[in-house]
């Protein structure tokens, strides 16, 4: 992990540095804020700050938000600056870490960021067979397309791919395309040069040179701008960027990874996705199935979340039930993973004994999970018809259907033209005139009182 320590590196604070170290750290230091900043625009990254509480991490803040830099910050100080460590997690610091620094709460607090970013619980044949295919390519330095539904996992599955291949001591950077707007994108990923546009107020290496060396995961690629497409496509295949503003191509050498909730065959078709990015991109597939279609993953993964969060609460141990643990194996979990680990933070807060019944796991909404599967279920039914209707008429011509519709209608309505006319929504002179077209079409049309002969 890559730990970047802010303030005037003595005393205490040295102590804290030789600590992070001794547990596994790589530590890199910065004796101001401007010059942390600094580090960060030109690329080197950092998994967590830690600040001492006497800088203005105020200003530490606001200039990674500004930056559009995504790194938790953790303040540390002596326990006597209490209104100074309140003003930093007020401004958005994660934690206050008091000096002198205890070993153990550093070591924790290192481990804590490690482990959310490498998290990866799975037990159903259908998870393994996927991860199975990631160890098989992890060590290559072909580029993976990973799909699947949002909440699957995608992100997880990429940095378990990054941790077992050659570049796994080197940086992994992610960037959410779909969470950046379109004008600000290409600097993200390319860099910029100092005046490249306004507000340009000095160099930005971007995410391509910052993950040099190692892996880049393009997130929801699929909602990147069709014009930017061409330009990572160049990136990939001469691994040469151009900063906004540069005058001359950078090298890189990185391996890409790119996930998706959307099928690309089709963004394809639409026209929406270049076909030759896609060919680069997806050298392998690995499509994660949704958690509904994962059993026993939704067994391990709930008795996980129970026993994280009980922890993290303060909570006694506790325990899912025989009947809550079928009620989440019947739940449809649209949301997949992190739906489920929202629904058991609240069913750990929501219950009051050691066991976990299934009344205690409720959606937002306050329904239960019976509830929920059976609206699921419900929607589920009338999806598929609709698809199933929506197929029947292609193929067809608009004044086919029409026709139809009338005079199904019509039929429904024993030839009553008025009522017709009012579920159809028109008025009964167009009625009677489109009527008197199919007739003279020589289509059976009935009269009052009458049905058309099946």
């Amino acid at each position: 992990m890559r730990l970047l320590i802010v303030g005037a590196l003595e005393g205490q604070l040295s102590t804290a540095t030789k600590m992070a170290m001794t547990g596994g750290a790589k530590v890199a230091h910065a004796p101001s804020i401007e010059i942390a900043l600094a580090a960060l625009r030109a690329g080197r990254g950092a998994d967590l700050l830690l600040v001492d509480v006497m800088m203005d991490i105020v200003g530490l803040i606001a200039g990674l938000e500004a930056e559009r830099i995504s790194i938790p910050v953790v303040a540390c100080g002596v326990e006597t600056n209490a209104a100074a460590a309140v003003n930093a997690i007020r401004a958005g610091a994660k934690e206050y870490i008091p000096l002198p620094p205890d070993a153990e709460l550093i070591a924790a607090v290192i481990a804590a960021v490690a482990r959310d970013n490498s998290e990866f619980l799975f037990r159903d044949p259908a998870m393994e067979r996927v991860v199975k295919m990631a160890d098989q390519i992890a060590g290559s330095e072909a580029s993976v397309l990973i799909t699947g539904e949002s909440g699957t996992g995608k992100e997880v599955i990429a940095r378990y791919v990054h941790s077992r291949s050659k570049r796994a001591h080197k940086p992994f950077i992610s960037i959410n395309c779909a969470a950046i707007p379109e004008a600000l994108l290409e600097s993200e990923l390319f860099g910029h040069e100092k005046g490249a546009f306004t507000g340009a107020v000095a160099r930005r290496i971007g995410k391509f040179e910052e993950a040099n060396g190692g892996t880049l995961l393009l997130d929801e690629i699929s909602e990147m701008d069709f014009r930017l497409q061409a330009k990572l496509l160049r990136a990939i295949q001469e691994r040469l960027i151009d900063r906004v503003g540069g005058a001359k191509p950078v090298p890189v050498d990185i391996r890409i990874l790119a996930t998706s909730n959307r099928n690309l065959n089709d963004a394809v078709r639409e026209g929406q996705f270049r076909e030759d990015l896609l060919f680069r991109l997806n050298v392998v597939n690995l499509k994660l199935p949704a958690l509904r279609d994962r059993p026993g993953d939704i067994a391990a993964l709930s008795e996980h979340f129970v026993a994280k969060y009980a922890k993290a609460n303060g909570l006694p141990p506790r325990m899912l039930n025989a009947e809550a643990r079928d009620a989440l194996l019947r739940a449809p979990w649209p949301g997949n993973v992190r739906e489920l680990e929202n629904t058991l933070h609240r069913a750990v807060l929501l219950s009051s004994g050691d066991m976990i019944g299934a009344d205690a796991i409720l959606m937002p909404d306050g329904t239960g999970l019976t509830e929920a599967a059976r609206s699921h279920s419900l929607s589920s039914q009338l999806a598929q018809t609709a698809e199933t209707m929506s197929r029947a008429l292609v193929g067809r011509t608009v004044a086919d259907v029409e026709r139809d519709l009338i005079l199904d209608t019509l039929d429904h309505t024993l030839g009553n033209r008025t009522h017709a006319a009012n579920i159809l929504g028109i008025s009964i002179r167009t009625l009677r005139n489109k009527l008197n077209q199919y007739a003279d079409e020589g289509t059976l049309v009935p009269s009052p009182g009458e049905q058309r002969v099946a």
